[in-house]
């Protein structure tokens, strides 16, 4: 009996697990020739910092400079709780420093909350707001592109995000791959079929009416994950612009990645336990494949939970005299050892069609050691997840994008 269950339970993570999968196949492609239309919505571009003095003035430089009139958007540093000189670089950098005091609710969703009503206050008002955290950089058109998005219909838009720093180590490089899967395989699948996208926490551009209609209410571990989970359950649906870069700098170290992704899903856990439920049963009311979709993205922080500890067993029983036969691969070991080596072959074709530097190709060797370092960390998310304290990740490398372009060639 119990190994039925076990069966029956590997064979519905199995299913999830080959809809991702099915879902690849529409990510081969991507649509081309967007309406365009002039420069006429105007921004708050606000930027999340928490202790940042060391890489906020380079993102403020590459912000300043954007292909876009320079009277249609401002520049709004958040200053969160700040002991250092975040504040006094933004202000020397002729932006605004916003300075926020309050030790008790950090976080970069509670900043953001707190900044957008600060931003409701002022005498000038925007067309929308984007949002970047201070170690990013972004590419001189990333307005223009918002600006198209916005005039063709679009409330929240999520911009292309790709590394900053992937040559710095295997865990910048591990990332970076990361980033060039999730980027073609995962959003543009979704973009081809009207489903809705994914906000990746930075990058974001969200229409000025509709934060002021709904408010903001992302406070969690995960904001970003949280607000597209909230706008799919009331029919609005994020999309995904691959024209607009933004950079984003990694951690160098893997006790630094670690934290960072322990805080990740910690957060992954507690929306997935408030949201995969509501959204599956209105995905399945009302005929809705978006909900659906979003119900079953939310839960991958289970999938990935469970499919760890498959993995354990597969591992146990290959080394011992186990004979316990409640295991998927016993029964067609080729579909699922095909489907194993499928996944992974993805990974370098993303990286092709992204045309990834040539640099990073080598970091394929240790990803899959990254990959594995998800299952201690998510293992010990499960089992904390109601912590709600904020870490920071610490960022140190002020590169350009005359710097990067320097590297890629």
């Amino acid at each position: 009996m119990l190994d039925k269950i076990v069966l029956a339970f590997q064979f519905a993570l199995a299913l999830v697990g080959a809809y991702q999968l099915f879902l690849t196949f529409f990510g081969w492609y991507r649509p081309r020739n967007k309406k365009k239309f002039a420069p006429q919505k105007s921004f708050a571009v606000l930027v999340a910092a928490h202790n940042e003095e060391q890489v906020v003035g380079a993102l403020i430089e590459n912000l300043k400079a954007l292909d876009y009139p320079k009277e249609l958007y401002d520049v709004f540093v958040i200053c969160d709780n700040c002991t250092d000189k975040t504040a006094d670089i933004a202000r020397n950098h002729g932006v605004y420093a916003m300075e926020r005091h309050n030790p008790n609710l950090r976080g970069k969703g509670y900043a953001i909350e707190w900044m957008l009503k600060e931003l409701w206050k002022r005498e000038r008002q925007y067309d929308a707001v984007v949002m970047f955290d201070a170690d990013n950089l972004a590419s001189p058109d990333y307005l223009i592109h918002m600006n198209n998005d916005l005039c063709s219909g679009s409330r929240v838009i999520q911009a292309y995000l790709d590394s900053k720093n992937p040559n710095d180590s295997w865990v910048t490089g591990s990332y970076a791959i990361s980033y060039y899967f999730a980027n073609r395989f995962w959003q543009m699948p979704r973009t081809n079929l009207g489903l809705a996208n994914y906000l990746g926490g930075t990058g974001m551009c969200f229409e000025a009416g509709l934060l002021k209609q709904i408010g903001w209410g992302a406070t969690s571990l995960v904001e970003d994950l949280e607000f597209s989970m909230r706008c799919i359950k009331m029919g609005i649906r994020p999309t995904y612009n691959y024209e607009a870069f933004v950079y984003d700098e990694k951690p160098l170290s893997f006790k630094a990645s670690a934290k960072q992704r322990l805080r990740w899903m910690q957060g992954h856990f507690d929306v997935a336990k408030r949201y995969f439920f509501p959204l599956l049963w209105q995905g399945i009311k009302e005929g809705s494949w978006t909900k659906i979709d979003a119900a079953i993205y939310s839960a991958n922080v289970y999938n990935f939970f469970f499919g760890a500890i498959i993995s354990i067993l597969l591992w146990i029983k290959s080394v011992t005299p186990w004979t316990q036969t409640g295991l998927l691969a016993d029964v067609n070991p080729i579909i699922f050892n095909s489907v194993s080596i499928g996944v992974y072959v993805l990974l370098p074709i993303s990286m092709l069609i992204e045309k990834a530097p040539w640099k990073v190709y080598k970091y394929l060797i240790l990803y899959p050691i990254f990959m594995m370092s998800w299952w201690p960390i998510t293992f010990y998310a499960f089992f904390t997840q109601n912590n709600k304290q904020w870490s920071h990740t610490e960022h140190t490398r002020v590169i350009r994008l005359d710097d990067m372009k320097k590297q890629v060639s």
